[in-house]
Formats: C-alpha cells, sequence, structure tokens
C-alpha cells in the first residue's frame, strides 16, 4: 500500500497501531522523520508492546537528532523484545543503541 491510501484509510477512522506503525515505517522510508515520529507515537500510544514499533520509533528520533530520546526509546524496545523473545529485534536495536552512543 502507498503512503496516500493509508492517510485516507486514517482519514475514515481506521485508525489502529499497525496502520500507524506502517505510515510511520513508510514515512522514515520517505525521510520524512517528523511524520515519521508523530505515526510510530500514536502506533505506540496503542500498543507499547509492539517491538518493531519501538525499533522504528528510535530510528526516527536518531534521525532528528534527538539523541537522549532515541536512547530511551532503544532502551524501552530492547526490554519490550527481550520479554516478549523476540531476540532479533533486540539485537538489532542493541546494535543502534551502541552506534547512537
Amino acid at each position: 500500500m502507498d503512503r496516500i491510501a493509508l492517510e485516507k484509510m486514517l482519514q475514515a477512522g481506521n485508525d489502529n497501531a499497525m496502520l500507524q506503525y506502517t505510515l510511520g515505517l513508510i514515512c522514515f522510508k520517505q525521510k520524512d522523520y517528523r511524520a515519521a515520529a508523530e505515526h510510530l507515537k500514536q502506533a505506540l500510544g496503542r500498543d507499547d508492546s509492539h517491538s518493531a514499533s519501538w525499533k522504528i520509533y528510535a530510528r526516527t528520533l536518531a534521525a532528528l537528532e534527538r539523541r537522549e530520546e532515541a536512547k530511551d526509546a532503544y532502551e524501552k524496545g530492547i526490554s519490550i523484545a527481550e520479554s516478549k523473545g523476540d531476540v532479533q529485534a533486540a539485537k538489532e536495536m542493541k546494535v543502534f543503541l551502541r552506534r547512537l552512543k
């Protein structure tokens, strides 16, 4: 799906964590980091146990040069990923966190 179609779904009231995450990911890939951060923040507000949202949210904050917020997001995401057994996401976030430090 493309960004415009997803934004139309959001405007039509189909707001949920997965839609917000997908929009955030698309915006991140398009380097629209401000929009990505907002969508991912909304996604996490609806489901803060989604480790993929934490990973992209932290990367987005780092791209916006909001380093301390990015570190916090990585740490929260790592904790959540490990508690869910999402080993790969936890590993990736640890690598990004080390690079950020």
